[in-house]
């Protein structure tokens, strides 16, 4: 069933999953979990509304009762799942897909996340192959969506004095729009784009990390004179950032900037990046003190590896950022209230928070390059093949595809977890280094197109 991701459940809705596969999610839920509840959330997505009332339907006839948090971000979901003692909840959302796609994310107690490894194959045998006979005593659907209120405050806890910040922030249409406002408060020179729900996406698709998604907000902060744009993505567990000239910081650089937060705080110990981290994130966090593991792409992953090594806070080239004080979950809103705290105080400094991160990056990277493709796996062993068997890097990273490195440059090269794509992320010392390292390994893939 092409829904299944190693992740979530996720695809076309009515296309790669339909209302009665939801159904049967619902039926066979509270079992995978042995939970007599599931608390489930769902975004603003117009076929969100049907998928929430199948899933109830199973988990009802299933004989568990439904703690409906009603409309959620993502985020929501995972702190709700921690203080209620939850021991199973969903969000309905794709997160960042175009409208026509839909899907469910998994959590089981203390919100760690039910993945391919963990759970989702034997769902997916479930739903396929099993038999499903209702219980004797039907569950109920009980009203949580007061937590919402919940939820608010505690975030406010975390909201930095951000007087004299000019900030513009999007919300993509998407779950930020929900709770961010009630989060900041009502201040001025905060200006608001696409700061009302609606599944259609009518401005843009809530992907902040494609570059077409964020020129609106890009041009608004040159009009604006802000000195940080916002920009969340559908469900709110990402976020990204443009830089007071209009400049988009690429994710990864965005975890030393929360490094530098930590270590303003007197908190330096462990802290996790993904396999596609900058060399310039790393070697900043290292100078700052924090011990940095590198581990594989993925909330399911990330999640579990971040409480293995204690760790503060963590980040991902994709825009989520994980943290021991949102319960070892990513939040997109808790990340931007962290960065607008380090914005305000340069400020103060006369500092801007583009000339802070030209300090931090020292290297060329090439960001996320992908490649349609069916042969993935021939590229990536004839990639290894020529840089790892014929060369002699300093290091190579084996459990998400490559990360082969040397002295001066590394690559990257992985299979997507949830679409078509061989990814490359390349690094050198200067443009002409990543430019000439680039063009072989493109020569490498397009003999498996």
């Amino acid at each position: 069933m092409g829904a299944f991701k190693a992740y979530d459940i996720r695809g076309v809705y009515n296309k790669d999953f339909d209302k009665e596969t939801v159904y049967r999610i619902g039926c066979f839920l509270p079992r995978l979990l042995d939970s007599g509840h599931v608390l489930v959330g769902r975004d603003v997505r117009l076929s969100s509304d049907e998928i929430h009332d199948a899933l109830c339907a199973g988990i009802t006839d299933a004989g568990a009762d439904v703690w409906d948090l009603g409309l959620c971000t993502t985020p929501m979901v995972y702190y709700a799942t921690r203080h209620y003692d939850a021991s199973a909840s969903v969000q309905i959302t794709a997160s960042h897909n175009p409208p026509q796609y839909n899907g469910l994310k998994i959590s089981r107690r203390d919100a760690i996340p039910v993945g391919g490894d963990s759970g989702l194959k034997e769902l997916e045998r479930m739903v396929l192959e099993e038999d499903f006979q209702p219980a004797p005593v039907k569950g109920k659907v009980l009203d949580y969506s007061a937590f919402r209120q919940v939820y608010i405050d505690y975030m406010k806890a975390f909201v930095p004095d951000l007087d004299g910040l000019d900030i513009t922030v999007d919300c993509s249409n998407g779950m930020s729009a929900l709770v961010v406002k009630d989060i900041l408060g009502d201040r001025k020179g905060i200006s608001w784009l696409n700061d009302n729900m609606d599944g259609s996406f009518p401005a843009h698709e809530p992907n902040p990390l494609e570059v077409e998604n964020c020129r609106q907000i890009i041009q608004a902060v040159k009009d604006n004179g802000s000195d940080v744009g916002v920009i969340y993505d559908g469900d709110a567990d990402r976020v990204m950032f443009i830089d007071e000239k209009g400049r988009f910081i690429q994710p990864d650089y965005i975890t030393a900037l929360i490094g530098y937060y930590y270590k303003g705080k007197g908190e330096v110990g462990a802290a996790l990046q993904d396999i596609r981290t900058s060399r310039s994130t790393t070697e900043y966090l290292e100078k700052l003190g924090f011990t940095v593991t590198t581990w594989k792409v993925g909330h399911a992953y990330a999640k579990l590896k971040i409480r293995e090594i204690k760790g503060i806070f963590g980040g991902e080239l994709a825009g989520h950022y994980y943290f021991r004080d949102f319960g070892n979950c990513d939040s997109g809103i808790l990340a931007s209230l962290i960065v607008l705290s380090v914005v305000a105080s340069l400020k103060k400094e006369g500092r801007s928070l583009g000339d802070f991160m030209s300090q931090i990056v020292c290297y060329t990277n090439s960001g996320e390059v992908n490649f349609r493709l069916e042969r993935k796996d021939e590229a990536i062993q004839a990639i290894y093949e020529r840089f790892v068997t014929n060369d002699h890097p300093t290091k190579v990273l084996d459990f998400d595809g490559y990360r082969i490195e040397f002295p001066d440059w590394w690559l990257n090269v992985r299979k997507s977890n949830t679409e078509p794509y061989l990814r490359i992320v390349c690094e050198a010392r200067d443009e002409v280094s990543l430019t000439r390292r680039l063009d072989e390994v493109r020569s490498i893939i397009a003999r498996f197109n």
